[in-house]
């Protein structure tokens, strides 16, 4: 059974980084089948995605990594593949970025989630 879990902490001050980890249980992280992403979701706003890294290098057309274009200044993703987990680095918080965070396995070639985790909230206050 393929199951995700955030963690990090659920308060950041702004201009601060924002750190995240999404444990990986039941598959390889290494996987070619999946990319590894982050989306989030803010009180009020639709679903944003923010970025994936991808599980190999081999079978995806936009690379290893790729970022929402909005995001893209600031963020960061990766993988320990010793842990079998990925990482999420949002730089240079603000009371904007406050949302429901959640890491999701997108198989290649499908278009709906194989597998997300719970989420986890994230303030940006001081």
């Amino acid at each position: 059974q393929v199951q995700l879990q955030e963690s990090g902490p659920g308060l950041v001050r702004p201009s601060q980084t924002l750190s995240l980890t999404c444990a990986v249980f039941g598959v390889p992280i290494t996987s070619s089948d999946y990319t590894w992403n982050w989306i989030r979701q803010s009180p009020g706003k639709a679903l944003k995605w923010i970025g994936y890294v991808a599980g190999s290098t081999t079978l995806t057309t936009a690379g290893t990594y790729a970022y929402n274009p909005t995001l893209k200044n600031r963020t960061s993703i990766s993988k320990d593949t010793s842990k079998n987990l990925f990482t999420l680095q949002l730089k240079s918080v603000t009371p904007e970025d406050t949302a429901v965070y959640t890491c999701a396995a997108r198989k290649l070639g499908q278009g709906d989630w194989a597998y997300k985790g719970q989420g986890i909230q994230v303030t940006v206050a001081s």
